[in-house]
């Protein structure tokens, strides 16, 4: 090899390592809100002939998406991947088997879900049920935290002065759910004290739910399991025997994250 060829092949991964990450702060510049290369190439520190070549790179390869007048956003293959992550995830790995059993022992849908503290509750995975019923949610779908079983078991260990804030936060925007905060704040006690969460009619009429958390080997709640059905198969007394169901798909998922249980 010639001390050229050396020096090319000592100085290409570095240069090729740089690409990568500019082209990855590009992408994150665009996932908080940047839309014009100019306002591209301010967050980043990358010149602006350099953003808007890779950049264009970006959306030829559909990890951006450029329209005219409205300016970039992130692209269909990033929607791709997320879902690709979510279903590789050492909890969904985890949590599947224990989401159909539950499903199949209820008859009814089957929710995985994880708190994300911008935009409320996240499902990141969904066993549909065997009624002739359907429950309008999806996989990497959202939903408000306060008028959600999921919502509600996410946050059972955060306390009266937290659950009080998020009342207050969600109400603001309308999607607290129809109880007063006072009434919200008693059924929050309870839930946490036995370890369930109920959503009667809270977030969709004639749609109710039972919730439980589940934890990891730090003991902390990292994803919640519900089970949905209709008013039509899930009066109060059937939701009282779906609870001990719940729990139980609860303590084997964490049992399996580690958590003690």
């Amino acid at each position: 090899m010639t001390a050229k060829a050396a020096t090319t092949t000592k100085t290409a991964k570095p240069l090729a390592s740089q690409t990568l990450f500019r082209g990855l702060d590009i992408v994150s510049a665009v996932a908080e809100g940047c839309r014009t290369v100019k306002e591209i190439a301010e967050k980043t520190g990358i010149t602006f002939s350099t953003t808007h070549r890779l950049a264009s790179a970006l959306v030829q390869i559909r990890y951006l998406h450029f329209e005219p007048r409205k300016g970039y956003r992130l692209g269909n293959r990033l929607v791709e991947l997320g879902f690709v992550a979510y279903r590789q995830s050492t909890l969904m790995i985890t949590a599947r088997p224990f989401l159909e059993d539950l499903a199949a022992q209820t008859q009814d849908t089957v929710h995985l879900a994880a708190l994300d503290e911008d935009e409320g509750i996240i499902y990141v995975d969904k066993i549909g049920g065997r009624r002739p019923i359907e429950v309008n949610t999806r996989i990497g779908g959202r939903k408000p935290v306060c008028c959600t079983s999921v919502g509600k078991a996410l946050i059972l260990d955060q306390g009266p002065a937290a659950w009080k804030k998020r009342y207050e936060q969600e109400a603001a925007k309308g999607l607290a759910g129809p109880l007063s905060l006072d009434a919200w704040l008693a059924a929050m006690a309870i839930y946490a004290a036995q370890g369930y969460t109920f959503d009667m009619d809270e977030n969709t009429p004639g749609i109710r739910c039972v919730g439980a958390p589940v934890r990891d080997a730090s003991g902390d709640i990292v994803a919640s399991i519900s089970v949905t059905s209709t008013n039509d198969y899930a009066d109060e007394a059937r939701m009282r025997e779906v609870i001990p169901l719940v729990q139980s798909a609860a303590r084997q998922i964490s049992a399996h994250l580690g958590a003690a249980v």
